[in-house]
């Protein structure tokens, strides 16, 4: 097991605990790291708190991460387009269609056993039994590029890449409409729907921070094609941020509009560039990520009008 310490700094004043230690630990979910404080695993100040205590300014707070349960995702013989691989992480290219990992109503065939398979089970381990190796997560209908880590220090090193957004990821997109400028940023906070906690949305209630970059590729009048550059990597961010300023993803049948594309299958989105430093290493990499033919086709059947 390994202890995390933080001190809160102004801008976390008046936080809850769980909310404070979710945005402070990037690669375990708000949930889980509830779970631990209700067993004491988190204190504040060398005391046992609990998760609604509000931090305040130089309050020591440290929770103890126990050391991973045996994997539960089996492995299975699932083909992998592999981008890039050594002995610490991989780089994938996730295919539209495909779940990240398991989760109700989609126990298998998900990304997570395909690379137990491929891996021989050399995953880290501090996303848990169902998600070991996943520093982050893009969508079942997006499609593109995700790096996963097959050891703990990799994973680690990775995570706070993401917590201090060093991590380069830009997404390619189309949108309904014609948008008025060449480029733009959307800075909204993102939470869960107040109204539909299945969805997220642009909300003061119980978000977090979140930046969005978008610059226009190609317009077709009732649609824009745009690459979106992330500073935040917030569940939904992209569609969320889109939807919020008029400009829903084509296809996206929870942000969009209730006619959608059927001939998507989801929304059109694409992970399409991702670059880190190697956690290892110390080398920079970069990877770029081909239009998948989904999303070619559609684009010719704008330009054709």
């Amino acid at each position: 097991m390994q202890t995390l310490e933080f001190t809160a700094d102004p801008q976390a004043a008046g936080q809850r605990l769980d909310r404070f230690l979710a945005d402070a630990c990037d690669s375990m979910t708000r949930s889980a790291l509830q779970n631990l404080i209700d067993q004491g695993a988190a204190v504040v100040n060398g005391q046992p708190a609990p998760k609604r205590y509000k931090v305040r300014v130089g309050d020591c707070v440290a929770i103890t991460i126990p050391d991973p349960r045996p994997l539960e995702a089996q492995p299975q013989n699932i083909p992998l387009d592999i981008v890039y691989e050594d002995t610490h992480l991989i780089v994938v290219n996730k295919p539209k269609g495909m779940v990240v990992h398991p989760a109700p109503g989609n126990p298998d065939g998900t990304l997570v056993n395909a690379l137990l398979y491929h891996c021989a089970g050399g995953l880290s381990g501090i996303g848990g039994a169902i998600r070991p190796g996943i520093v982050h997560r893009i969508d079942k209908d997006t499609s593109g590029l995700l790096v996963v880590a097959k050891d703990d220090a990799t994973h680690q090193g990775l995570a706070e890449q993401m917590s201090v957004h060093s991590i380069h990821r830009v997404y390619h997109a189309v949108v309904y409409g014609n948008l008025k400028e060449d480029s733009g940023t959307v800075e909204k906070p993102i939470g869960r729907d107040p109204r539909d906690r299945k969805k997220m949305a642009v909300t003061e209630l119980h978000s977090r921070y979140a930046c969005t970059h978008w610059r226009v590729l190609e317009r077709f009048g009732n649609f824009t094609y745009i690459a979106c550059r992330l500073e935040t990597g917030r569940t939904h961010q992209i569609r969320v941020h889109m939807a919020s300023i008029g400009h829903p993803l084509a296809g996206d049948a929870v942000y969009g509009p209730r006619s959608v594309i059927q001939s998507l299958n989801g929304q059109c989105l694409h992970a399409k560039e991702l670059g880190f430093v190697h956690p290892i290493t110390g080398e920079h990499l970069q990877f770029d990520s081909p239009l998948p033919p989904y999303f070619t086709a559609f684009l010719n059947r704008l330009r054709k009008g």
